[in-house]
């Protein structure tokens, strides 16, 4: 997302229209389409979509934004999308995460718990007890600065 007049844009549009609990996660521009992505604490609605994208079409209209032919698609940021917000991990504790962090650590498991910065994610993993493998488990601490991609996985259990 490189996009900081839209980005602000989309702010003041939340702001305004008093969706507050709604936050820009995406946005992408190819040609004369713009996608807009959101989520949020409660719950994105097609309602509260349709009623952003009718404010951020005025402003584009008016403004001339993308001339007179443009399409602007604002909708909910969707299941398997990456967790690009720190705000957007307390809503799925209790997950299964994929992380990919740091150097190009991976660790995937349960994330159990975000404190401040640092999001903690639960998995097992075997060590060797004598001649035998134990299962243990770990629980991975990650500062949010240094995740490079985390996606909630689906599980149809």
């Amino acid at each position: 997302m490189q996009y900081p007049e839209i980005e602000k844009l989309v702010e003041k549009g939340l702001t305004e229209l008093g969706l507050v609990d709604m936050y820009l996660t995406d946005c992408r521009i190819r040609g004369n389409k713009v996608e807009i992505f959101l989520d949020s604490d409660d719950g994105v609605s097609f309602l509260k979509c349709q009623k952003l994208s009718r404010w951020i079409e005025a402003v584009f209209d008016e403004n001339k934004t993308f001339g007179d032919s443009y399409t602007l698609e604002v909708s909910s940021a969707g299941v398997g999308s990456p967790l690009k917000q720190l705000r957007q991990f307390p809503k799925n504790i209790g997950r299964i995460i994929d992380i990919t962090y740091g150097t190009g650590q991976q660790v995937k498991g349960t994330l159990t718990a975000v404190d401040g910065n640092i999001i903690h994610v639960q998995y097992e993993t075997k060590v060797k007890e004598g001649k035998k493998n134990k299962k243990i488990s770990v629980t991975e601490q990650i500062k949010f600065e240094e995740i490079i991609e985390s996606k909630i996985k689906i599980s149809f259990n």
